[in-house]
């Protein structure tokens, strides 16, 4: 009998986890020849999530739960849950009802059917407009400039054959972007389209900082051009500002007496190379930042807990967790050590690289 995996990640979702379960268990005892489990992995939740979770398990051995250490961030914990999943196939659903349930035994019947992926995409939303703006502008700038074909209006809902999780696990990525490890991975993916709704209970917790924090993770992570932009433009605004100071030399030379040379335009000229140069700066400094949380190979999360993982599941867990630290110690024994100190030294520079990507608004 195949088993279906259903992750959800929740950060306080407290008003929504119940009703959560009892969809997705409406849902699943309706397919006929399938084993299931509801695994949740939650990030660090402040509300009464975690309790209620835990009372879930108590009842209901379907029911799985992981609990990490501390909130790792949206993305960090996503690719943690799926590659702890056990099924055949894993669905990953928000717990916020935005995405309708409803899709798994579609997503489930073109898995029969051959795809490894199945995903789900936003058709229509409803959220408010400056939102769908801002969204629009980046799917359009991230499909010009990325070396690969992102998949728009995809968040990440969707089911995933256990080759495609096993992949996962194999990567050694510690800020992933499961959007761009879709697209990239070249699996036949089958589209389904849905109209993405409002929340039905709670608060979003995915401000717009956050929402930034995840496009710039898509940007540094798979695009080039960008960086070439910057240097291409570089050299090319500096050798327009070489000829026309060039020029204005020539012209102070032959009408020494007469030429003058304004106040107002030497400070338009300071404050617009200023402006120039801080946005760059703070787009070296992003991809900086991405390279160096790359290299210093953190793990993805750290568990405090977890609940109805039998002992073979558990083993399994230890056995990944010794593998893996055993070849982060092989890989940092082969590291110049005053190179690993340098990076060491520059690993705590996040704030400073988002000040520094912001400060040309200023």
């Amino acid at each position: 009998m195949k088993k279906i995996s259903i992750l959800v990640p929740t950060y306080n979702e407290e008003d929504n986890i119940i009703n959560v379960v009892t969809k997705l268990e409406e849902i699943l005892k309706s397919l006929e020849n399938y084993d299931y489990e509801i695994v949740f992995i939650d990030n660090y939740s402040k509300d009464n999530t975690r309790n209620i979770i835990i009372n879930l398990c108590k009842e209901n051995k379907h029911v799985k739960a992981i609990f990490n250490a501390k909130n790792f961030g949206f993305s960090r914990s996503i690719f943690y849950g799926l590659t702890q999943t056990t099924g055949d196939c894993t669905i990953l659903i928000y717990a916020d009802f935005q995405e309708p349930p409803e899709l798994i035994p579609e997503f489930i019947k073109e898995w029969e059917n051959g795809y490894k992926i199945v995903i789900g995409k936003k058709l229509k939303s409803n959220e408010n407009i400056f939102m769908s703006i801002i969204r629009k502008f980046y799917y359009k700038l991230i499909k010009s400039i990325s070396d690969v074909e992102q998949i728009e209006n995809f968040h990440g809902f969707g089911l995933y054959d256990k080759d495609f999780i096993n992949i996962l696990k194999n990567l050694e990525d510690s800020e992933p972007y499961l959007r761009g490890i879709v697209a990239e991975l070249g699996y036949k993916i089958k589209e389904l389209y849905y109209e993405h709704k409002k929340r039905e209970k709670g608060k979003s917790s995915f401000n717009f900082y956050r929402m930034y924090d995840l496009a710039m993770l898509g940007i540094t992570s798979y695009s080039k051009i960008v960086l070439r932009f910057a240097t291409m433009f570089g050299f090319l605004f500096s050798v327009i500002t070489f000829i026309i100071g060039f020029i204005t030399l020539i012209y102070k030379l032959i009408n020494w007496n007469t030429y003058p040379i304004g106040i107002a335009a030497l400070m338009v000229g300071v404050f617009f190379i200023g402006t120039v140069q801080i946005f760059f700066i703070g787009l070296l400094g992003e991809y900086i930042l991405n390279i160096n949380l790359r290299v210093m190979k953190r793990p993805l999360v750290v568990e405090e807990k977890r609940i109805n993982f039998n002992r073979t599941e558990q083993n399994r867990t230890e056995q990944n967790r010794t593998e893996q630290n055993r070849t982060e110690q092989n890989r940092t024994e082969q590291i110049v050590f005053p190179r690993y100190n340098y990076i060491r030294n520059i690993v705590y520079c996040k704030p400073v690289a988002k000040i520094l990507a912001t400060g040309f608004l200023f």
